[in-house]
């Protein structure tokens, strides 16, 4: 067989990387803001309301990003839509020079600007790795954008580190968090110089009569035999369809949907955030110093990242069903531990018992339901109205990230409630998400995108 006939994996494993970077910036501007908000406070005289602002100004960007996103993806192309998102990446991180933020009112607006390239990147980034990857790699590649999300948050620990070494507490607080929040206009510079050699989405292109262009790209992709199977499924599929938003929430797309949103807010509410996000103060309860609780949130950090790679490794192999199930159960064990912990006051008397249970949560979560979740959304739409449908999914995602960000705290907090009863409620949410995948959720593994769309309309008509 010839090279062409073959498709080019390395073609396909460039792109899919370039993309993944949208991940990173992702991670890394999702994270960054926990070792400068601290600082940011102290040069404001915040209140903490101001302060609960400047955490969540970014989140509340990701909403509008994700929400209009997937129309002007559909519209305007994937490829356009990731160059946009780098822009708005570098955009945001070039406004944290003091000239441009004088104010807390300018470093908001510069905070949602970097939101809306978040919200943005999680709709589109899984898309375009879907459409482009063949089915036999699409698992593995997909979750390749997972695997950018959680190096971008591993790395920011070690870059606010670094910054907070460069100075004393006086330059951190005047300029040290401005350099945590501007680094991040270097890989967005890069993302964008390396967006320039990516192609469009060969689905894309063939939904908007690009046909030659398409079967180019798929030839390159898959071979020229696989090349022109696909492209005759896209054409199909594409006659097949009326390309209206509202065909998501009747018939068979409604399925797929209600699937898709109500995983993802799994994904969320059992408690990941809390723990990226809250992981310092977790373990500082637990009675660890200021370094301790540095090095464990590292661990943390680090074993998302492994259980990602295992992920990105068996996810092609062993199907998304079982490495779902076997997530979710771990996850619920692994949370209703760290709760009967708190309850028993052994987190403090136990710290390395605590801490193993967090590893093995993080471990859980990394292997199944964080890449799987950005994954199954990403394949399970029909061609035309992918880009509006992952929206929806990915609006569903930040709304439940702003939730627990915002709730964890009175939570964990409350006297009433405490870390115990919140972790148990986490460890529910694993549970029914264990049941839900058990009795809901189809196979994916091996089925081009067109034959996933077709598996739902065999199910409405039988």
């Amino acid at each position: 067989m010839s090279k062409s006939d073959r498709g080019s994996l390395l073609f396909v494993l460039f792109a899919t990387c370039v993309t993944a970077m949208g991940g990173f910036l992702f991670g890394y501007d999702t994270a960054v803001i926990n070792g400068a908000n601290s600082y940011i406070k102290a040069h404001w005289s915040l209140s903490d309301v101001q302060e609960g602002l400047v955490g969540a100004s970014a989140i509340l960007g990701c909403i509008p990003g994700a929400m209009f996103a997937g129309w002007l993806s559909d519209r305007f192309g994937r490829k356009r839509m990731l160059f946009l998102c780098a822009i708005l990446y570098g955009l945001s991180a070039i406004l944290f020079l003091p000239a441009l933020t004088p104010n807390l009112n300018t470093f908001l607006i510069a905070r949602f600007i970097c939101g809306l390239g978040i919200g943005a990147s999680s709709m589109i980034c899984p898309v375009y790795i879907a459409e482009l990857a063949p089915e036999k790699w699409r698992g593995r590649l997909g979750t390749l954008f997972q695997l950018g999300i959680v190096v971008g948050i591993f790395l920011t620990l070690f870059v606010n580190k670094v910054v907070q070494g460069c100075g004393n507490e006086a330059w951190n607080v005047d300029i040290g968090w401005r350099w945590m929040l501007g680094i991040g206009a270097l890989p967005a510079l890069l993302f964008i110089a390396l967006l320039l050699g990516v192609p469009e989405s060969p689905r894309w292109l063939a939904q908007n009569n690009r046909e030659e262009e398409a079967r180019q790209i798929l030839f390159r992709v898959a071979g020229t035999i696989d090349g022109e199977k696909h492209m005759a499924e896209i054409r199909e599929a594409i006659g097949q369809e009326e390309g209206r938003f509202s065909e998501l929430f009747e018939g068979a797309y409604i399925r797929p949907l209600v699937l898709a949103v109500v995983l993802m807010v799994c994904q969320q509410f059992c408690g990941i955030n809390a723990i990226i996000y809250y992981s310092t103060k977790i373990f500082k309860a637990a009675g660890a110093d200021m370094t301790s609780a540095f090095s464990s949130s590292a661990w943390v950090g680090l074993v998302n990242v492994l259980a990602t790679v295992v992920a990105i490794s068996l996810v092609d192999k062993a199907g998304r069903r079982p490495l779902l199930l076997l997530g979710t159960a771990v996850q619920s064990l692994a949370l209703g531990m760290i709760g009967w912990m708190f309850f028993a006051n052994l987190s403090a008397t136990q710290p390395v018992v605590l801490f193993g249970c967090i590893i093995v949560f993080i471990a859980a979560f990394g292997l199944a339901i964080g890449p799987i979740g950005w994954l199954f959304c990403s394949e399970v739409f029909p061609n035309r109205v992918r880009g509006r449908a992952m929206s929806v999914a990915a609006m569903s995602v930040w709304i439940s990230c702003y939730i627990v960000a915002q709730t964890f705290p009175m939570l964990n907090d409350n006297p009433k409630i405490g870390p115990a009863y919140t972790f148990w409620v986490y460890a529910v949410v694993s549970l029914f998400s264990f049941v839900f995948v058990l009795f809901f959720i189809p196979e994916t593994k091996g089925r081009t995108l067109e034959q996933i769309e077709r598996y739902w309309k065999g199910r409405k008509d039988g």
